[in-house]
């Protein structure tokens, strides 16, 4: 399963290169309350079908009456790109299912070049980041490779959205709780690769869709090639795999890096690291352990919905309260346990 941005893009692109007549919806700004963030796209097709959305979706079922033949609508205009808001008044937000006070601001981009679709997709398929920026008055839209991610704006004038490929998760151990972690990234959106220098291990991977690579972590990190949407974790519980890997990891750009272990085995690695291969705390703050977040987990798929969890924070950029820490929470139940 692809990102739905990716899902939205590759959609249309293909809708255009069929001959359809297509609309591009990006949300271009909120206010209060709003079902979808900034840069939230859907894909509509002439006939009605659809794509992504943008809202609960009262307002894509507007958006089909307003612009295609569905039920017999005047279809999709031959116009520059437009700025549409809904939930301004509290009628709006009620009838467009909006939570109160939500108000909402989409552009609509009509039939977009399907060559300049193309090629955004070869780019991103390729591993690039990539600017998009949309001339409002023209909808021409201009790419460019880049190698900072830029916050989504809409100035009136332009729409600038930087898009990335896929978020990529890299999996260090082909155990059991590997398994129930790839199916939970898979299913947000994730491309998965496990890796294991253990062949019986790999064999006996059951888990479709996931890349499966046989080698030293340390090396397959390195050629992995981390970005800023990759996270990388290690689940052997080996340290003759993790710590090599987790330090190679360390060297690059990816938004979480973690392995799995009790408090007291995370802090036999964190000082097995600065004793055996000269790290500091200051170089292994990025390192996350005990990982996920505390619900008191004991099985592996409650563990991995504890770590998803917390990847997934760490990719939207939450700040987790201190309290859905693993090792905060013990501590504070230790405290609260009455002297023997």
């Amino acid at each position: 399963m692809e990102s739905i941005d990716l899902l939205v893009l590759r959609t249309a692109r293909d809708w255009l290169q069929a001959g359809h007549r297509v609309l591009l919806a990006t949300v271009a700004h909120t206010w209060g309350s709003s079902p979808r963030p900034v840069g939230s796209m859907m894909a509509l097709r002439a006939d009605g079908r659809v794509v992504g959305s943008v809202s609960g979706g009262c307002i894509e079922d507007d958006l089909i009456h307003r612009y295609t033949d569905a039920y017999g609508g005047p279809g999709l205009p031959d116009s520059p790109p437009q700025q549409v808001r809904y939930g301004v008044s509290a009628d709006e937000a009620h009838r467009f299912g909006l939570p109160c006070g939500g108000t909402l601001e989409l552009i609509l981009e009509f039939s977009p070049c399907w060559q300049s679709l193309s090629h955004l997709l070869e780019q991103l398929d390729s591993g690039h980041l990539v600017r998009r920026q949309v001339a409002l008055h023209d909808g021409e839209a201009t790419l460019r490779v880049t190698a900072t991610p830029e916050q989504f704006s809409c100035d009136g004038q332009y729409l600038v959205n930087t898009l990335g490929p896929g978020y990529r998760l890299l999996l260090i151990g082909a155990g059991a709780l590997a398994e129930y972690l790839a199916t939970m990234a898979l299913f947000n959106g994730f491309r998965v690769s496990v890796c294991d220098p253990r062949p019986e291990y790999i064999a006996g991977w059951n888990v479709a869709g996931v890349d499966c690579r046989v080698g030293m972590p340390d090396d397959v990190v390195r050629d992995f090639a981390a970005d800023l949407r990759t996270c990388i974790v290690a689940v052997s519980h080996d340290p003759k795999l993790d710590d090599l890997a987790l330090l190679e990891a360390l060297q690059g750009p990816a938004f979480y890096i973690g392995a799995i272990g009790s408090r007291r085995n995370s802090q036999q690695r964190r000082a097995r690291l600065i004793e055996h291969f000269e790290q500091t705390p200051a170089s292994l703050a990025r390192l996350r352990g005990p990982i996920g977040i505390y619900i008191g987990s004991k099985t592996p798929a409650e563990i991995a919905v504890s770590v998803m969890a917390e990847i997934l924070a760490a990719k939207n950029g939450v700040d987790l309260p201190g309290a859905v820490s693993v090792t905060k929470a013990k501590q504070a139940q230790e405290l609260a346990q009455p002297a023997a």
